[in-house]
């Protein structure tokens, strides 16, 4: 997971995240990361079109978004 944050932040893709609010609630978002330290991951998130932060203990999983091909 580790390796996907930080191929996120040095060629400045997008990933998708699912991780637990300070809720309890699992939300998924897509992101591109800006920073990561040993327990956060600062990131530009789409979906609040600003800059978040994220726990990475609450970070459940990630993976890379599909790119279609058009025509």
């Amino acid at each position: 997971m580790v390796g996907l944050l930080n191929k996120s932040l040095y060629e400045k893709e997008k990933i998708m995240i699912y991780y637990i609010d300070s809720d309890g609630k699992v939300s998924q978002r897509i992101i591109r990361v800006v920073g990561i330290d040993e327990e956060k991951v600062l990131a530009y998130c789409y979906y609040r079109k600003q800059v978040r932060s994220f726990k990475l203990e609450n970070i459940l999983s990630c993976g890379q978004i599909k790119r279609s091909v058009g025509a």
